[in-house]
C-alpha cells in the first residue's frame, strides 16, 4: 500500500489519515500571563477532533508544564492533538481555596474563548480541577459545552479531613504556620518554574477539600451533583454535560515514588479509594466508570506514565472522552 492513497486506514478502531495528508498543530500552556505553544504534534486523526476546544485544569499541587519540559497532564494534551483536538492547558495556583482557583481558571477560559473564537469549551479538571471546572460552569454556563471531573473530589476527602482536625488541634496554632509557609514557597518555585505567579494558600486549598468545605462549594454550585454520594448526578444541567471517572487502586507500580506517597494516604480512607478521593467522591453527572486499577497519580498518567501495565492506558482514556465529546456535537 502506497502512503500516497488519500484513503483513511483503519488501525485500532481509529480513523488515521495517511501520511501524506497529516498535518501539524500545537497545544496551549495558558495562565493569567496568557497562552504559548506547549509542543507541535503530526495531526493523522480526527478521532477526538471536538467541535470545541478542550481545556486542562490541573489538581492541588498540580503545575501546567515545569519549565516547558514536564507536563502535568503527562502525554496527554500531545495525544489529543495527534488525533485532531484543540487542547488548552490551564494553570491554577498549585493550593487555594475552590473559588480563588475556579475564578484564576475563568479569566483563563475567557482568553480562550478570545483567542480561538469559539463559542464555548470542553472543561476536565483532575483532583481539585474538578471544582475548579464547575466553578466556570457555574458562573459561565452559556460558554461552557461539556464539564468532566477525574477523580474530582466532589464530596470532600477523609484525608483533608484528618489534616485539617489536626490543624484544629492544640498544637495547629503552632505548627500549621510553619508547615504552611513552607508548602506555599516550594509550590511559589513550582508556579514560577511553569510561568504563573499566583500566591498560593495551602490551608485555604487544604479547607476547600474538607466534607465541609466541599459540601459548602456543593451548596453553591449544585449542577451535576448527585443527591446521594455513590449514585450518579444529572447528566445535564443548564445545558452543559457533566462526566466523570475514577479510580480504587493504590498500588499500581512499584517503581512509581507517588505510589508511596498514596499508600500512606489511602490509610486514612475506608473504603475503595485511588489513595486521595474515595470512590462515591468522585460521582459527578454521568459516572463513566469509578473502579479504575489506577491510583490518583495515575488518573493524569504521573509520575512520568509509570502506571500498571494491567490496566487501561489513562492516555487512552482521556482520548475516548474526546470521542464521546465529539460524537455528542460537543
Amino acid at each position: 500500500m502506497k502512503l500516497t492513497l488519500s484513503a483513511l486506514l483503519i488501525t485500532g478502531g481509529l480513523a488515521v489519515t495517511s501520511l501524506a495528508s497529516a498535518t501539524t498543530a500545537t497545544f496551549q500552556l495558558c495562565s493569567t500571563a496568557g497562552c504559548r505553544t506547549g509542543g507541535s504534534q503530526t495531526v493523522t486523526s480526527t478521532y477526538a477532533q471536538t467541535k470545541y476546544p478542550i481545556v486542562f485544569a490541573n489538581g492541588m499541587g498540580g503545575f501546567s508544564s515545569i519549565a516547558g519540559i514536564y507536563n502535568y497532564w503527562y502525554g496527554i494534551p500531545e495525544n489529543l492533538t495527534a488525533n485532531g483536538a484543540s487542547v488548552f492547558v490551564s494553570q491554577e495556583a498549585s493550593f487555594n481555596s475552590s473559588e480563588v482557583r475556579g475564578e484564576q481558571l475563568l479569566n483563563q477560559v475567557q482568553q480562550i474563548l478570545a483567542i480561538t473564537g469559539a463559542a464555548k469549551v470542553n472543561l476536565i479538571g483532575h483532583s481539585h480541577g474538578g471544582p475548579s471546572v464547575r466553578y466556570v460552569a457555574g458562573l459561565l454556563p452559556t460558554k461552557v459545552a461539556s464539564v468532566t471531573a477525574v477523580a474530582g473530589v466532589t464530596f470532600g476527602s477523609p484525608v483533608a479531613d484528618t489534616v485539617q482536625s489536626l490543624v484544629n488541634s492544640p498544637v495547629g496554632p503552632i505548627l500549621a504556620p510553619v508547615i504552611s509557609a513552607g508548602v506555599n514557597a516550594f509550590f511559589t518555585i513550582v508556579g514560577v518554574s511553569s510561568g504563573q505567579y499566583y500566591s498560593q494558600d495551602s490551608l485555604a486549598g487544604l479547607s476547600s477539600l474538607t466534607s465541609k468545605g466541599s459540601a459548602a462549594f456543593n451548596a453553591k454550585f449544585p449542577q451535576g451533583v448527585p443527591t446521594n454520594q455513590c449514585d450518579q448526578g444529572a447528566a445535564v444541567a443548564n445545558g452543559i454535560r457533566y462526566y466523570s471517572w475514577g479510580g480504587t487502586a493504590v498500588w499500581t507500580n512499584v517503581l512509581n515514588p507517588a505510589d508511596y506517597l498514596v499508600g500512606a494516604t489511602s490509610l486514612l480512607i475506608p473504603g475503595a479509594s485511588d489513595g486521595l478521593v474515595p470512590r462515591c467522591s468522585s460521582h459527578l453527572g454521568q459516572v463513566i466508570r469509578d473502579d479504575y486499577y489506577q491510583n490518583h497519580f495515575d488518573e493524569v498518567n504521573q509520575v512520568a506514565g509509570l502506571i500498571s501495565p494491567f490496566t487501561t492506558s489513562p492516555v487512552t482514556l482521556f482520548r475516548l472522552q474526546a470521542n464521546r465529546l465529539k460524537t455528542a456535537g460537543l
